[in-house]
């Protein structure tokens, strides 16, 4: 189950086209099944407000039969954060028995930039939807995630230009047997960053994570620490697919993954990204031949600090 890279989501989400609400009344309505339901508010639009937006969609949709939600921008987003959207959902789980798929804050930077985006405890969507399969979250700032027991969870996806400690230890701590994707974007401290890689230390054990092939850790300016982490943790051997890319990758990162376990089992790499050499990334192509190993967006050496990809 591999995640959609759509930047906003506009187009598809979870395998299905994304439908914009409201719908025209003119305009007959899609199974309710067979899209994914994309609400939001905005000045000028629509709906001014995020309420109105889900007092529409409850009233107009058989939502018996909605599989996927994408929730874009709500009013002041970067001031107001997203508590009430979790609890409606939280609250309508009854409503929502075929809900498998949500996506949190589907915004371009034109509406909001990542780290303006405010966030809550996302814990309650888990807590009420048993069966969902894939939520994906964009934005670090107020985000929380604690410790629970998911039988169904397959894909969980965090973009942050600041992730919380909180939220790595909270996933790490968690139970997660059928997760097979997990994607963290770590981001810098200046826009709520504070995780470490000692923070990873229980999702790097693999201990909870039982059917994981796919490891994202992402967007970091600790990369080469990380790296050193990956290139002995137990997790690796069981995984298809790893990144690390996004962040501040450079020789030592390179070096250590390199003289560390084996990675030739990977059927991809990515690094793109990254502070290497073309000789260091020219050792990494030797070293996996067949491994799809990403390498492109390669940054100067010279530049006086790394920056990650994402971070306001």
């Amino acid at each position: 189950m591999q995640p959609t890279n759509s930047d906003d989501y506009r187009e598809t989400y979870a395998g299905l086209p994304v439908q914009p609400t409201p719908l025209d009344e003119e305009d007959p309505q899609p199974d309710p099944g067979a899209v994914a339901w994309y609400l939001d508010a905005c000045d000028g639009g629509e709906f001014e407000a995020i309420s109105e937006s889900f007092d529409w969609f409850f009233d107009n949709v058989d939502t018996a039969k909605v599989k996927a939600i994408v929730i874009g921008e709500w009013e002041d987003a970067y001031d107001t954060g997203s508590a009430p959207i979790v609890a409606r959902l939280a609250k309508n789980a009854d409503r929502l028995p075929e809900l498998r798929s949500i996506f949190l804050g589907a915004m371009t930077f034109e509406q909001s930039e990542i780290s303006w985006i405010q966030q809550t405890d996302v814990t309650p969507l888990l807590e009420a939807y048993p069966k969902l399969e894939r939520l994906e979250v964009r934005g670090g700032t107020g985000l929380a995630f604690s410790p629970l027991r998911h039988e169904g969870l397959r894909v969980l996806r965090v973009e942050t230009g600041g992730l919380p400690a909180q939220v790595v230890r909270g996933i790490g701590a968690s139970d997660l047997p059928a997760l097979e994707h997990l994607e963290l974007w770590f981001g810098v401290e200046d826009y709520g960053g504070d995780a470490t890689v000692g923070d990873c230390a229980d999702i790097l054990s693999g201990q909870r994570l039982p059917a994981l092939r796919y490891l994202g850790l992402q967007n970091s300016p600790f990369a080469d620490e990380l790296a050193a982490a990956v290139a002995a943790a137990p997790v690796v051997a069981r995984l298809e697919a790893l990144s690390l890319s996004m962040g501040s990758l450079g020789y030592e990162g390179a070096e250590a993954l390199l003289s560390g376990q084996p990675l030739t089992h990977l059927r991809r790499l990515d690094l793109h990204h990254n502070y290497l050499t073309g000789a260091m990334a020219d050792r990494l192509l030797a070293a996996l031949p067949s491994t799809d190993v990403r390498l492109d967006d390669r940054r100067s050496r010279e530049e006086d600090w790394r920056y990650v990809a994402v971070s306001e």
